[in-house]
């Protein structure tokens, strides 16, 4: 069952959704981006988009969610919750990702990788190579997201709660540059987020 209509309403409710002229973590341009932090700052939408997730793979037996630093941690956390499942977590390192402090895996563990948002798929390869050195079972990798165009291919199926086509440009070729606009690039200025006190 698709749930992008479902997903993106959360995201316009929650501010994550946003139109503007922004610089992409690539160096491309585009005019439509996802603050992931707009969502996962906010437990209870965070937790309404991960059910999402754990739904669809109820009846997978799955042992335990990985989701790589920094946002995948949040996501991992919460669908192996909802699933009453181990979470793990795949941290930075020189030669990519790694588990640390005390992280092991059962032999033939049932392993699903979940993400945030899905751009050029780094993020989840480093996971995957992560997990080669590990017995498991890569039962799969689901993102709140696909903004990739699904040109990405991980050998193991991708399950996308939404799949956005959002037009990027080099930053010589950029339309919003040409007609004046002056790019943003997304978590290098202090966003107001306001906190009760």
């Amino acid at each position: 069952m698709d749930r992008s209509p479902e997903l993106l309403q959360v995201l316009r409710d929650v501010g994550a959704l946003k139109d503007g002229h922004f610089v992409l973590s690539s160096g491309r341009h585009s005019g439509r981006y996802v603050e992931k932090f707009d969502l996962l700052r906010r437990p209870e939408a965070t937790s309404r988009v991960c059910s999402l997730i754990a739904d669809r793979y109820r009846s997978d037996l799955i042992d335990v969610v990985v989701g790589p630093t920094t946002g995948g941690v949040i996501i991992a956390f919460e669908v192996a919750r909802q699933l009453n499942v181990l979470a793990a977590y795949a941290e930075r390192c020189d030669e990519g990702r790694e588990f640390r402090r005390g992280t092991t895996f059962t032999r033939n563990a049932r392993v699903l990788v979940v993400d945030d948002i899905l751009t050029t798929g780094g993020s989840v390869r480093e996971t995957l190579a992560a997990l080669e050195s590990h017995a498991v079972e890569v039962v799969g990798v689901a993102v709140l997201v696909d903004r990739s165009g699904s040109q990405i291919e991980f050998g193991v199926p991708l399950s996308a709660l939404s799949t956005l086509s959002i037009p990027s440009w080099e930053a010589d070729d950029c339309p919003l540059c040409r007609s004046g606009s002056t790019p943003l690039k997304p978590g290098t200025t202090p966003d107001a987020v306001e906190f009760p006190s």
